[in-house]
């Protein structure tokens, strides 16, 4: 086995792909103009994530779980993000995903891509439909943060080799207490906080701004 020599940490909605699957989800419910709304505000940072989080997931309430097949199969991975992810791997980068996301996408995500560390939201499911309801942990900005440092700790990994990638502002914490933080296509908000950052949607170019890479 490689030896272990950094983490990175991936936001996935809007980073490791370019789709919220939030908002495709609302497509499939017959309101993605008004979920796509509440996500922007929250992604701005003008909404309380979590709050904005469970309005959005009531509004998915009766569809079927069948849906999770659909949008898969319409969400696009960010330019060279898998060739970004297969060089870390090979130089022994760790790659874990955190994502407000849900998990039913998230974890397919992760196993197409040969990534073992993830965390995201569990949506309720009854007899194959979802409730409109969340259940568990939400992964908020602090649980983001928090998955970085349970991460590198169990890797016992100094700061200065993790890396966190992200474009919201429910990013900000995790990007802040990672060795490198790189806003990527980010909103203004983290933009303004974060001084690396890529603003053409190609995971190549994040390459140049890992300094540990050898």
């Amino acid at each position: 086995m490689t030896q272990v020599m950094g983490l990175c940490v991936m936001d996935v909605d809007g980073t490791l792909i370019a789709e919220e699957v939030i908002d495709l989800l609302g497509r499939e419910a017959g309101c993605e103009a008004e979920i796509s709304k509440i996500t922007n505000q929250a992604m701005q940072g003008e909404l309380d994530f979590e709050r904005s989080l469970r309005a959005r997931v009531a509004l998915l309430k009766g569809l079927p779980i069948s849906v999770f097949d659909t949008v898969f199969k319409s969400i696009h991975l960010s330019k060279n993000a898998q060739e970004f992810i297969s060089v870390l791997q090979k130089k022994g980068i760790l790659v874990g995903l955190v994502s407000g996301g849900f998990a039913p996408i998230v974890e397919r995500l992760a196993e197409s891509l040969g990534i073992s560390y993830f965390s995201a939201n569990q949506l309720e499911v009854r007899d194959d439909f979802l409730t409109g309801k969340l259940v568990g942990e939400i992964v908020t900005a602090q649980e983001k943060q928090a998955a970085l440092e349970k991460w590198r700790k169990e890797l016992k990994l100094p700061k200065e080799r993790t890396i966190a990638i992200g474009d919201g502002a429910n990013d900000l914490f995790m990007l802040k207490s990672a060795g490198h933080g790189i806003a990527f296509c980010a909103k203004e908000v983290v933009k303004t906080e974060i001084a690396s950052h890529i603003d053409t949607r190609d995971f190549l170019e994040v390459l140049p701004l890992i300094d540990f890479l050898e």
